[in-house]
């Protein structure tokens, strides 16, 4: 059998996609927030914790993503026992349901991190407003929640 229409071997593979987009999409994002805040702190170091806060809401994509990937894992069999066999079809569909956490996922992060290094100014000149910056960035983030509820239920949904 060929390794590409290998049922465990299209859902490993859309787990696997999950699992890097959206960890690339939280470490470009973590890493523009942490760009922005260095600045910050260097003049205001008291500021620190308010742009922590700021710069760790883009990594959640990541989490979405591998807790996605452990979802479709454990039902498959490869995480927590037997293994199940499982047809092209339906590594198909395990697929093709990692893949609203995988897009949405990477560019939330990256738009979600767009929104909090914005916010960094918010708490330059007025630190007290740091929940308005959150706000703003956080709202970027039911995007993300909608992609991994979405890919969780069509995970759940399929049957083996």
């Amino acid at each position: 059998m060929d390794i590409f229409t290998n049922g465990q071997f299209l859902a490993i593979l859309g787990a696997a996609i999950a699992v890097i987009l959206t960890g690339l999409g939280s470490a470009r994002g973590v890493g523009l927030v942490g760009e922005a805040a260095s600045g910050l702190i260097a003049e205001k170091p008291e500021r620190f914790g308010q742009a922590l806060l700021l710069q760790a809401l883009p990594g959640t994509q990541g989490i979405y993503g591998l807790l996605t990937a452990f979802v479709m894992l454990n039902k498959i069999g490869i995480i927590g026992g037997a293994t199940l066999e499982i047809s092209s079809l339906t590594g198909l569909l395990f697929l093709g349901a990692c893949l609203p956490i995988a897009l949405v996922g990477y560019y939330s992060a990256i738009a979600q991190a767009r929104a909090a290094a914005s916010a960094i100014g918010i708490i330059d000149q007025k630190p007290e407003e740091v929940a308005k910056g959150m706000t703003f960035a956080a709202m970027v983030e039911t995007y993300a929640v909608l992609a991994l509820l979405a890919s969780i239920l069509i995970i759940l949904g399929i049957t083996i």
